[in-house]
């Protein structure tokens, strides 16, 4: 209570300048001016919290993905021709999610998930996996690179893949695809239980490599992969290289971990490497690239044995040979293909064999937007089996009766 005779003292608060005007007149010491002054002290704590938090710890999680759909002609799937509605005709429809947390100093936590699906009947691809296309978590700094682990792409796939028509992101090609996708620059299989380190850029160029572990106990290489590869950007010029070697892909070891759960090849042991080169001249690209897969004690190429193929369990190799083009007509508009000669010898149970693969693809694109496009793309595949039995087969499809295969797209992409 204020002395009797003297005036009241009135609130005159500079911190809680909004309070302090509802105060106007109240004396200091009452019980209401308290009440008052706690609640907006409480508040201004609440709301210190709110935005000092995101600055100390930004976040972001970017939802993507790419939806193809497409009507697909093929001249010879088993003897017959067909006409189909396909999912993924030249870019595998996917979404995924993305997300990142600054930590500081230049560190950050990431992670990305990433699921395959049909969008004709809404089915999952990969083995009918969730996050098939990847799955991983790791610590980036922007000075020296990136550790992650989990499902992940080798680094064949991460450096060299992108120099060719048919690992060209985004999504790649499934219609170019090298014989039974045997250096993987399609993306056909994907690395389970992996750790990968992937370099910040020095100066145009990048580095990096990635670890499969088997999981199984006393059985540390019976499945593991791994892998390495570089690349280097200097202005219109790209250079890349890549090694991958996996101890029996596709095989299930006694913990059922298995390094290539996409299997492309049944075998004891899988080598791939190669190198390649883009050039940008105006609106125009041309790019070459090489690669060789060597395979020991090879039980089951991806569909051969429907084909006819018995293996003895020797080996292959496949040698491709890739020129490829691509040409801005207008901004709108884009024409882009691919010639492949495969050079290849298989050990079966007839012999020696040395069939030769020849494949075209040409593409038409137009972009209705930033981010929809509608294309027209045409494959011929032809190949001189040398007795092997083999046939015509170009990815996807069903494989021919005979030595030549035609396919040709009409289809929509939508990326968001």
């Amino acid at each position: 209570m204020p002395i009797s005779g003297s005036s009241p003292r009135v609130c005159r608060s500079t911190v809680f300048r909004p309070v302090a005007s509802r105060l106007s007149g109240l004396p200091c010491g009452s019980s209401r001016t308290r009440r008052y002054l706690e609640k907006a002290f409480a508040t201004t704590l609440i709301a210190t919290a709110f935005i000092a938090g995101p600055a100390h710890a930004q976040s972001s999680v970017t939802l993507y993905g790419v939806i193809d759909a497409s009507l697909l002609y093929t001249n010879n799937a088993q003897d017959h021709a067909s006409l189909q509605a396909s999912s993924g005709a030249v870019t595998g429809s996917h979404w995924g999610l993305q997300g990142r947390e600054d930590l500081g100093a230049g560190n950050q936590a990431i992670f990305q998930i990433e699921d395959g699906f049909s969008v004709m009947n809404g089915s999952l691809r990969q083995g009918g996996r969730e996050f098939g296309y990847q799955s991983y978590v790791g610590l980036s700094n922007n000075r020296f690179g990136t550790v992650t682990l989990g499902r992940q792409y080798d680094s064949v796939v991460d450096y060299l893949a992108p120099l060719s028509f048919t690992g060209r992101r985004p999504g790649g090609n499934n219609l170019s695809v090298h014989p039974y996708d045997n250096d993987n620059l399609n993306n056909s299989f994907r690395v389970d239980n992996a750790v990968k380190f992937a370099s910040a850029p020095y100066a145009g160029l990048k580095f990096g490599t990635l670890y499969g572990f088997s999981n199984e106990a006393g059985g540390f290489d019976d499945n593991r992969l791994y892998s390495f590869g570089a690349s280097y950007d200097a202005g219109p010029l790209s250079l890349a290289a890549g090694y991958l070697q996996a101890n029996n892909p596709g095989v299930s070891n006694t913990d059922g971990a298995i390094t290539l759960t996409d299997r492309t090849f049944l075998t004891a042991l899988q080598r791939t490497y190669g190198a390649g080169v883009n050039y940008s001249i105006g609106a125009g690209k041309l790019g070459f690239v090489w690669t060789r897969t060597q395979l020991g004690g090879l039980a089951v190429i991806n569909g051969a044995n429907s084909l006819g193929l018995k293996q003895n369990g020797q080996g292959a190799s496949f040698d491709n040979f890739e020129v490829n083009a691509s040409y801005l007509l207008t901004p709108s508009v884009a024409v882009n293909g691919a010639y492949t000669y495969t050079d290849a010898a298989l050990s079966t149970a007839s012999g020696e064999h040395h069939p030769k693969w020849h494949e075209v693809s040409v593409q038409t694109d137009y972009l209705l937007s930033k981010r929809t496009d509608a294309y027209v793309q045409a494959s011929y595949q032809h190949i001189a089996s040398d007795g092997s039995g083999l046939t015509a087969d170009i990815s996807g499809q069903s494989p021919s009766s005979k030595n030549e295969q035609v396919v040709v797209a009409v289809g929509l992409r939508h990326r968001f």
